[in-house]
């Protein structure tokens, strides 16, 4: 499959041609800023797919957004026309054709060209009318709210905000390019006009405030649901600004004679991470809970847990290596420790379910003591 891609450089097609380098199968024919309209013809030879991600939306002058978006277009449909093969089109207009502004017109008007190219020569075309597309390699003051206020929140940059309650809708890049992919595989919809979804909304105050709470992440180690949605595209997108040398970021080590305690990551709803070591000999623990569970995981080290109820006496003892993936559970109402029986440093992952509070910590004292 040969595919032209007008705009190639740009932010949404670096993202595509990297996807469609993953798909394989096929070759990606790019048109850049260094072409010209008369080397269009040349560059759809043989090509099946374009996608005219081409276009001008920051001019010195208002005058480009007609050349760099109309006559742009026109003279791609007039060079598809010249080949006398039904090639597909797919192209990034905007949400803007709907206001009365230079932007938008000029994007109309290379709408409009492409439906007489589908009308005329029966090529199909797939028009998007995207919103505010953000991701990877957005280039800051140029692209979206987006890429600029995490470059500057990363560097530790000022943020300009005039309106903070006005609304922007967002689409992710990733949804973007997966959609144009899919196209290729024949899945859609036979019609002028597509879409992208989902589409997010937030304010610019919000979405401020949003980075702002990923930045600090790396000082009260709690993290944000960065799992779903626009939350976890806005966390991707922010930590791709990260310059190089912000890649690693230090957490707090608590050491005493028995060995060292860090944490490394706390969540609101779903407890926190933490390692532990304990030298030869040592025994960590020696408490029981009410309510918090907890899951270790020996890396490093030969281990005995000892557990005893706190009602009936019964105790039990297990147990495990760095040999072995085995998880070991904590259960509310058995006092419990780990005892390192090897003769190396003991390293020991720890989940608990919640976030340790010094108020509440819900951790008392008691010696498990010895088998019976």
């Amino acid at each position: 499959m040969r595919v032209l891609v007008t705009g190639a450089n740009g932010f949404i097609g670096k993202n595509l041609q990297m996807h469609l380098r993953e798909r394989g199968g096929v070759e990606i024919v790019p048109f850049t800023r260094e072409h010209t309209v008369a080397d269009l013809t040349g560059l759809l030879e043989g090509v099946g797919w374009v996608f005219h991600l081409a276009g001008i939306n920051r001019p010195e002058n208002p005058s480009e957004f007609v050349t760099g978006n109309a006559g742009l277009t026109q003279a791609l449909c007039d060079a598809v026309k010249e080949t006398g093969r039904k090639i597909s089109v797919v192209y990034t207009s905007s949400i803007q054709v709907e206001r009365d502004n230079d932007y938008g017109t000029s994007k109309r008007l290379a709408e409009d060209a492409l439906l007489e190219l589908h009308q005329s020569a029966g090529c199909s075309v797939y028009i998007y009318r995207l919103p505010n597309v953000f991701g990877k390699w957005a280039q800051p003051d140029y692209n979206s709210a987006v890429a600029t206020f995490c470059h500057n929140i990363a560097r530790d940059l000022p943020v300009q905000i005039n309106a903070p309650d006005a609304v922007i809708q967002l689409v992710y890049i990733d949804d973007v390019v997966a959609n144009f992919v899919g196209l290729l595989d024949g899945g859609a919809e036979p019609t002028p006009f597509a879409e992208v979804e989902p589409i997010y909304q937030i304010t610019v105050g919000e979405l401020a405030e949003q980075l702002e709470r990923f930045k600090a992440t790396r000082d009260n180690l709690i993290t944000e649901p960065v799992g779903t949605g626009l939350t976890r595209a806005l966390y991707s997108t922010y930590v791709s600004y990260l310059p190089p040398e912000s890649f690693t970021y230090t957490v707090p080590q608590h050491g005493d004679e028995r060995g060292v305690f860090v944490e490394m990551l706390k969540t609101p709803d779903a407890g926190q991470f933490s390692f532990f070591t304990a030298h030869p000999g040592v025994t960590r623990g020696g408490h029981y809970h009410h309510s918090k569970t907890e899951k270790f995981l020996v890396i490093k080290g030969e281990a005995c847990f000892r557990f005893r109820h706190m009602l009936t006496g019964k105790y039990y003892e297990l147990r495990t290596s760095g040999d072995k993936p085995e998880i070991v559970e904590t259960v509310p109402g058995w006092t419990h420790d780990i005892t390192n029986e090897g003769d190396s440093e003991l390293v020991c992952m720890l989940w608990a379910n919640e976030i340790f509070d010094r108020e509440r910590p819900d951790t008392f004292a008691r010696p498990v003591g010895t088998a019976e």
